[in-house]
């Protein structure tokens, strides 16, 4: 079992940036960030192999960047120019061998 704890959501406006951080209770093979947004289907935001290079969904491709936590089993998505159509809860699954964890997500509301 892999326990994720995401942080760092909250209210921001437009064309503001907003970290945001996941952290797992266990070393895994990869991490990765989606988003769902009320009525919509989950996409996927970012996703990186632990020890590989990030790739990206074309939802925020060019605003959106993830990055390995030194340290930690944790990686961190830094969100920048955001619209009031980002908004959305933000997930975070992790893989390890052929299953995924998912935590309970962070909310990122985005105003005009």
């Amino acid at each position: 079992q892999v326990r994720l704890v995401e942080s760092g959501g909250g209210l921001v406006q437009a064309g503001g940036s907003l970290r945001l951080s996941c952290e797992a209770s266990r070393s895994t093979s990869s991490m990765s960030w989606y988003r769902q947004a009320p009525g919509k289907e989950r996409e996927l935001v970012a996703a990186m192999p632990m020890g590989g290079t990030p790739k990206y969904g074309d939802s925020m491709k060019g605003r959106a960047t993830l990055s390995r936590e030194d340290g930690k089993n944790a990686v961190g998505l830094q969100l920048s120019s955001l619209t009031p159509e980002d908004t959305a809860v933000y997930l975070c699954p992790a893989r390890v061998l052929f299953s995924a964890y998912w935590g309970q997500g962070t909310q990122v509301p985005v105003s005009s």
